[in-house]
């Protein structure tokens, strides 16, 4: 029987556990019931161990072998909106057309909906189960900084009394593809300072919105020309917000702050980012300063991971031994070869493998078109596929 028929078994289950966890919201920091919902649902199915670490990652066990793979999806989403905006309820994980639609369906809950099962799955076919330890990490904070939970779980909650982790793979969305890596980003502001006076006589002032507007126009520029890079394609810039600090209505405005949203290509870093802004020609080193954002917002286990907001560009290289392990998981899941691409949007691999080092790839079901978006969906027999993947990516990766 092949392994896709083999999924097919757990069909139902996966539905059912993938619209309970939509029926929870679970906003970043905000997790604690899904992350319940989860490890109920682990130790329903055989895991070996399930737990929450003290930050709040949720963490399923099967084997004890002395290779260690992570499959991680994060469990945290977006909010919703305007809910008028939805043509249906956005936590009720409506069935139709093939499809399962709510907040999270396609990023990332089916993420750990077919990793659950996929490693139920493995755990049923395998002969070897204990060459190898399986952790299925359902991360925290992702939506909010990309990596921290994922990290925290590989280095202190695996990696401190397991060992070091072999390899990870991610279940965001890649459209049945496996991914291999995407540009990195980092959320920049700059902030400028003028003088304010009566709004009759802007001219006894110094008119802070006027300057950082020049500056403005000179980041557009600078999207224009930033370097590309043949596999992740060009590095860019975009002011995604305007504020100001001004006495009244009726004074000139003598603070300014904007943010930028710059995503990294190959060849970009955070030293260069900032660099850039600094000697565009409207930059005035006098009254203006760039600022790397923080993030220190507790979990929901009131604890505080303080970061920079500086997410690398990571790449595996298409003949490493993990992708081409991937490759053959794909095509024994889907009964043809998969592509191999690239994500647009940041993930957390930028911790497993930018920050740390360790080899990564991603299979998913769902598009990245439809996440954060009313359209949220997944396709129910992507659910099957993926399981059938995720329960052959352990035997592929013991041919290495």
């Amino acid at each position: 029987m092949s392994l896709r028929m083999q999924a097919e078994k757990y069909r139902d289950d996966c539905v059912r556990f993938l619209r309970d966890m939509i029926a929870i919201p679970s906003e970043s920091s905000k997790e604690e019931k899904v992350a319940t919902r989860i490890i109920d649902e682990m130790n329903r199915v055989g895991f070996d161990r399930a737990w929450s670490d003290d930050y709040g990652n949720v963490i399923g066990q099967i084997g004890n072998g002395p290779v260690r793979i992570v499959f991680d999806g994060h469990i945290d989403t977006v909010g919703i909106g305007n809910r008028e905006n939805w043509p249906h309820d956005p936590y009720r994980g409506k069935i139709e057309n093939g499809y399962i639609y709510g907040r999270g369906a396609s990023d990332n809950k089916a993420a750990t909906a077919v990793q659950v099962y996929g490693a139920r799955l493995f755990k049923d076919i395998s002969k070897h189960i204990n060459d190898l330890s399986l952790f299925v990490v359902g991360s925290v904070q992702e939506e909010d900084c990309d990596g921290l939970g994922l990290r925290y779980a590989i280095e202190h909650s695996i990696g401190a009394k397991f060992g070091k982790v072999d390899y990870v793979c991610m279940g965001e969305c890649t459209d049945l593809n496996v991914y291999r890596g995407h540009r990195g980003r980092m959320e920049i502001n700059v902030v400028a300072k003028g003088r304010s006076c009566h709004g009759s006589a802007p001219e006894r002032g110094d008119n802070a919105v006027y300057k950082m507007n020049r500056l403005i126009a000179d980041i557009e520029r600078l999207n224009e020309r930033l370097q590309s890079d043949p596999f992740l394609g060009k590095g860019t810039c975009a002011v995604t917000h305007i504020s100001c600090e001004t006495p009244s209505l009726c004074a000139v405005p003598d603070g300014c702050r904007i943010h930028i949203d710059r995503r990294l290509t190959h060849g970009e870093d955070k030293a260069l980012a900032v660099r850039q802004i600094e000697e565009l020609p409207s930059f005035d080193r006098s009254s203006m300063r760039v600022e790397v954002l923080t993030y220190n917002t507790p979990s929901y286990k009131n604890k505080i991971l303080e970061t920079e907001k500086y997410y690398p560009t990571w790449v595996l290289p298409e003949n490493h031994p993990l992708v081409q392990a991937g490759a053959r998981a794909a095509e024994q899941a889907l009964g043809r070869k998969a592509g191999i691409g690239k994500w647009v949007f940041s993930t957390n691999g930028i911790s497993s493998m930018g920050q740390l080092g360790i080899p990564t790839i991603g299979f998913g079901p769902a598009v990245e078109e439809d996440a954060h978006t009313t359209n949220d969906r997944v396709r129910i027999d992507d659910l099957v596929v993926s399981v059938a993947f995720y329960a052959a990516l352990p035997q592929s990766l013991k041919q290495l």
